[in-house]
């Protein structure tokens, strides 16, 4: 009997032994850790069962702030009757894990980062999402969807947290220099008004086009700057944008936005540009016109039946705008060159653009004011070949009445333009409206009358409330809904392809099924 009692015994105290990840660490070990009258301890008291289906309570203390404490010689106690107290270890701070999401879109914690580290003798650890430089240029295509290749597929991830808000700099879009385009073309627009042989019953002072030149200037001055720091501090963005085969033409925002500044500029401050800025401006501007126009022509992903986009216009009002600037400084052979080699892509945009988009998709709501690009190109063609033969001749006329009946074609479609968000690509209305406003002053100058002069007040008066509406919209949306730069997904798109589940299969149904009884409804409405 004594055996089996004493066997019972050795067999209790074993299951009485906490497991090895646990320590028991008596109160008295450990000074003033139970009675500390600083610290807020929160009891929980956990019911265990022994073998002899006895009750005993276990009660861990848990401060509000975790204390260090070394136990390194401690010994391990059975369990016993008395309330044993536990000590809880340090939880490590993760805060800083927040910021270092978006280290990987950082200029200089990237590769730079890893070879000074290296150097130094301390290898740095290379995580999953520091390898995006290699990002092919098919997962565009595969990641993204929608005619301008801004929205996430229902099957993909991105590599920046999706659910939070991004620093500015990486939600702050090339697109935004259309704003800047819209309110310098407003320059071109009161200068011509103050100038026009039509226009001059109206009596306006040319201070107006100072003061608007003056706020054109400030903000393209600002938006350049805001985006030189992005370039600065999130290059990777930059890259990415930069190749993305739709954003790519934003690219010629800035400088298209700089040309209108010179075209715009008061009589005295245009009097003394010289010759040198024009090639200054232009030569950047052909050298993203060799890399864009030879990617349409030489075929692959990039070709232009591929990424046809209304914005494609950007690339050719450029040539266009070039073209009345250099016409204007006396220039011959240079806006010649410019005018044909944009005439020439203008045509092929047209009709590819016109027959059908690439995508095979209607242009969601958001994007419908894009529509309005169409008018940009002729209206601003009929004004510098007008320039070039110092003459509104059939050459201007053609290009003129192309323009008119898309801005009456469009703007009698009232549906197609109301019912969606307000967002950065209703700056697309702005300038296209101004150039037509502009082509129409110069039409009026050749064909005298009331009618084309009550055109031409009225195209002008439209542009204007366009303008100004957009700009209240605009610093409303930035400054008081703080709505206006949402987290910009086509630029944190990963360059793993997914696991195509049987989940996400059915997901990405049910949502390509969605979208497209969406926009097939949103067609009907339009027409």
């Amino acid at each position: 009997m004594e055996i089996i009692h004493h066997h019972n015994l050795a067999m209790k105290t074993e299951e009485e032994k906490l497991p090895p990840l646990i320590q028991a660490i008596a109160a008295r070990e450990i000074a003033g850790f139970d009675n500390a009258n600083n610290l807020h301890l929160h009891d929980l008291k956990i019911s265990i069962l022994d073998a002899n289906e006895e009750q005993k309570q276990v009660s861990i203390s848990m401060p509000s702030s975790p204390i260090e404490v070394h136990v390194g010689s401690s010994t391990l106690y059975p369990m016993s009757d008395s309330a044993a107290k536990f000590h809880s270890q340090p939880i490590p701070n993760n805060n800083k894990l927040k910021y270092q999401r978006f280290d990987s879109f950082k200029t200089w914690s990237g590769k730079l980062e890893r070879q000074i580290s290296n150097l130094r003798g301390k290898p740095c650890e290379i995580h999953e999402n520091d390898d995006i430089e290699n990002l092919p240029l098919d997962r565009f295509f595969d990641a993204l969807e929608g005619p301008e290749l801004d929205t996430l597929r229902a099957s993909e991830e991105i590599i920046l947290p999706e659910n939070e808000k991004w620093p500015f700099l990486l939600r702050f879009p090339i697109s935004t220099f259309g704003i800047c385009l819209g309110v310098s073309s407003q320059a071109i627009m009161w200068k011509a008004l103050a100038t026009s042989d039509s226009t001059k019953f109206l009596h306006v002072t040319p201070e107006i086009n100072l003061a608007l030149w003056l706020v054109a200037a400030a903000l393209v001055a600002a938006v350049s700057a805001v985006y030189s720091l992005k370039v600065i501090f999130y290059f990777e963005a930059v890259r990415r944008e930069y190749f993305h085969p739709v954003r790519v033409n934003f690219f010629f925002a800035p400088l298209v936005a700089v040309v209108f500044l010179a075209i715009g500029a008061p009589p005295p401050v245009a009097g003394k540009l010289h010759s040198a800025a024009w090639y200054a401006l232009m030569a950047p501007i052909l050298c993203l016109e060799v890399k864009i126009y030879g990617q349409w022509m030489s075929g692959g992903q990039r070709r232009l039946s591929k990424v046809a986009n209304p914005s494609n216009h950007l690339a050719v009002v450029g040539n266009f705008a070039g073209a009345v600037l250099g016409a204007a400084m006396g220039l011959k052979e240079g806006p010649v060159f410019f005018f044909a080699v944009g005439l020439a892509h203008y045509v092929v945009l047209f009709v590819t653009l016109y027959q059908r988009l690439p995508t095979n998709e209607t242009l969601p709501k958001e994007l419908h004011p894009v529509f309005f690009l169409f008018v940009a190109a002729p209206s601003t063609a009929a004004v510098a070949w007008t320039e070039i033969r110092d003459s509104f001749d059939h050459g201007s006329r053609i290009a003129y009445f192309i323009a008119l009946f898309l801005y009456f074609s469009l703007a009698v479609r009232v549906n197609f333009f109301r019912g969606f968000r307000f967002s950065l690509a209703w700056w697309a209305y702005t300038f296209p409206m101004t150039g037509a406003a502009v082509a129409t002053m110069k039409y009026a100058d050749a064909v005298p009358g009331a009618g084309t002069r009550l055109l031409a007040v009225t195209l002008c008066g439209v542009a204007t409330v366009a303008v100004a509406a957009l700009l209240v919209a605009t610093v409303v949306h930035a400054c008081v809904l703080k709505d206006l730069f949402p987290n910009d997904m086509a630029i944190a798109i990963s360059g793993k392809r997914p696991k195509m589940t049987r989940k996400w299969r059915h997901r990405y149904r049910r949502r390509s099924s969605s979208s497209s009884s969406t926009t097939d409804s949103d067609y009907c409405q339009g027409n």
